[in-house]
């Protein structure tokens, strides 16, 4: 096993939100990929984006797989919850602890290690490009430009997605999707200046005022309010919905592994989780929040939330639905901005390489191991390899539910790991 030879992209500090090593990041990707012999490696570069990481290897048959990976990861805070340093990958009662070990550098490293292993063996059965991004974790803002600018480089038969692994009960999932995703913003502004709290027995409140608008967006039960919202949602196929019934949810493992201390807000988890659309405030802010006490009445409040989509939506137009909600239950002056937005993309579960990844994973971790899944909560920038560069698409990897990917102390298992090498040599193999 190769691991080992790889554990210094961990240390690298990749952090997009901060700025920090992206250079250093991509520096080390593109002589890595040189060392193992890759026929082309270098970054595609533009002014104001963080670069993109190319190669090529040739194989041993005209088939060809293109991999999608990004080397940035997310900041390390909060620091003091670490029990090892997080730029200094440990391997800790058989996990490989640091930032990035399972989002995303683990899955990148475990394919090198796939490739190391066949350059040493006979060569590889199938040309290999690798697609890697620096901007992942900030919204992969220049994906789509930089795929159709290099459609003709990034041609192939076949994409395996950044990472998947094992499910909460163990059993290691073959997925074919990821739901987009769209950001934005809504904004009160309610005065000039912030005020004496007395005052409030008069003058209006940013705070009440935003979270009054806020909570029209959803009932009590988490449905979601916005006229319009649920139109464009695409059905299920048969297959698709055989899938789902087969899905493997623990609901109490679910709840033990997060601490949750309140029910589900569906009865119908397993659906929810690959075709229902999402609306979370992800952080609000405003007036005094220090410590003690500052009896002030705010001027202005900021919410930002996310909208997970499924295929069929349009980021855009989800929140423009929004932006009328508000005005039509009279909250006009609430003030609504796009941040980013990805689109949804689930690849046909009928065809042929999804077959293929799902007969592989049978073979390499039992019959009674392995499920398919049509697409995962999370979000990324596939959709323009589905229908820009006509890709079939699975996310399969080394990484499972407990690993703490974006949280303290992440980690992948090495059994896991090694486990997922042998499943990639299988299935370009196979392929």
């Amino acid at each position: 096993m190769h691991l080992n030879d790889f554990l210094d992209y961990l240390a690298i500090p990749s952090v997009s939100a901060e700025n920090k090593g992206i250079d250093e990041a991509s520096d080390w990707l593109v002589k890595t990929f040189e060392q193992l012999g890759a026929k082309k490696s270098e970054k595609w570069e533009k002014e104001g984006q963080n670069p993109f990481v190319y190669a090529e290897f040739e194989g041993k048959s005209a088939k060809t797989v293109l991999f999608y990976n990004h080397y940035d990861v997310q900041p390390a805070q909060p620091l003091d919850e670490w029990k090892t340093e997080p730029f200094n990958p440990t391997f800790v009662e058989g996990k490989l602890v640091a930032r990035g070990a399972s989002d995303d550098k683990g899955e990148l490293m475990a394919r090198l290690v796939m490739v190391k292993w066949f350059q040493e063996n006979g060569g590889l059965p199938v040309n290999l490009k690798f697609f890697v991004e620096g901007e992942e974790e900030i919204g992969s803002l220049h994906v789509d430009e930089a795929v159709r600018e290099h459609a003709k480089e990034l041609k192939a038969d076949a994409c395996i997605w950044e990472g998947g692994g094992k499910n909460s009960v163990g059993r290691f999932e073959v997925i074919s999707g990821m739901k987009g995703i769209v950001s934005f913003d809504v904004e009160a502004v309610t005065a000039d200046v912030d005020m004496h709290s007395s005052l409030a027995c008069f003058a209006p409140n940013a705070a009440w005022r935003l979270v009054q608008g806020l909570a029209t967006l959803k009932d009590k039960n988490g449905r979601i309010t916005v006229d319009g919202f649920y139109d464009d949602v695409d059905d299920l196929t048969d297959l698709e919905k055989k899938a789902v019934a087969q899905m493997d949810f623990d609901e109490e493992k679910v709840k033990e592994t997060f601490g949750l201390k309140r029910d589900f807000i569906t009865d119908k988890p397993a659906y929810a989780f690959v075709n229902e659309p999402t609306m979370t405030i992800n952080g609000l802010t405003s007036g005094y929040e220090g410590e003690g006490v500052k009896t002030v009445l705010p001027k202005y409040a900021k919410a930002k939330l996310d909208c997970r989509l499924v295929p069929g939506q349009d980021p855009e137009k989800m929140v423009k639905l929004v932006e009328a909600h508000l005005k039509k239950n009279g909250f006009a002056d609430l003030k609504v901005t796009f941040n980013l937005g990805e689109n949804a993309f689930r690849s046909d579960s009928d065809h042929a390489f999804v077959k293929l990844a799902m007969a592989t994973a049978k073979k390499v971790y039992g019959d009674r191991q392995v499920k398919y899944v049509p697409n995962a909560a999370g979000g990324g920038p596939i959709e323009c390899f589905g229908n820009v560069l006509k890709l079939p698409i699975v996310l399969v990897g080394v990484h499972n539910a407990a690993s703490g990917a974006h949280a303290p102390n992440e980690h992948i298992l090495v059994s896991d790991f090694s486990q997922g090498v042998e499943y990639l040599t299988e299935l370009l193999q196979n392929f």
